[in-house]
């Protein structure tokens, strides 16, 4: 598709990431200190792993990876499977692009360039948890496609926050989703 372009993620777009999170994710996805702590998250040595996608002024589009070093694993992560340093692995928060734009490579255009960033930083590979209810189950397929490798599927991993402020787009505030933890080798 022509007339994409793709930008560091920063506050010029918050208020449009909020936007289209939120529109995709569902309600209370994103806020405005949630936008911003992620983002911070994303940079290390003066390198930032977030980007959008705009076609035009419009934002169809973004991507949010944490730098290595700037996020905690928990118990929905599985290092002891990631075959590779831990603390050398990015955290691919999310990719999210409108519904109107999904298929012309938006999403793995701006993997790409998160990786590209990534690989700046230092780290050797990034972790996800995708979600296996999206619809015909695209995300896990996207990411396949892109590289990632399945590590452990985790049953209701966003219950605790669809019981705080998430509504989940399926399942409102009690999230029985299932997400698919997978990691891209970047070399």
């Amino acid at each position: 598709m022509n007339n994409i372009s793709y930008q560091k993620l920063s506050p010029k777009y918050f208020k449009q990431v909020i936007a289209l999170g939120n529109k995709v994710h569902g309600d209370g996805y994103l806020n405005d200190e949630s936008i911003l702590a992620w983002t911070n998250r994303g940079i290390s040595n003066n390198i930032n792993c977030g980007y959008v996608a705009l076609r035009g002024e419009a934002l169809i589009g973004f991507r949010i990876t944490f730098a290595a070093e700037h996020w905690q694993r928990d118990q929905w992560c599985s290092p002891a499977l990631w075959q590779t340093d831990e603390d050398k692995c990015c955290y691919f928060k999310c990719n999210t692009v409108d519904e109107d734009f999904r298929g012309f490579g938006v999403g793995k255009q701006l993997l790409q360039l998160s990786i590209t960033s990534a690989k700046q930083q230092g780290a050797k590979a990034g972790v996800a948890h995708l979600w296996k209810q999206s619809p015909n189950n695209s995300a896990v397929a996207y990411f396949t496609h892109c590289g990632g490798e399945l590590v452990k599927s985790h049953p209701d991993k966003w219950n605790e926050e669809s019981k705080q402020d998430y509504n989940c787009i399926l399942c409102g505030h009690d999230c029985h989703c299932e997400a698919a933890e997978m990691i891209i080798y970047f070399d």
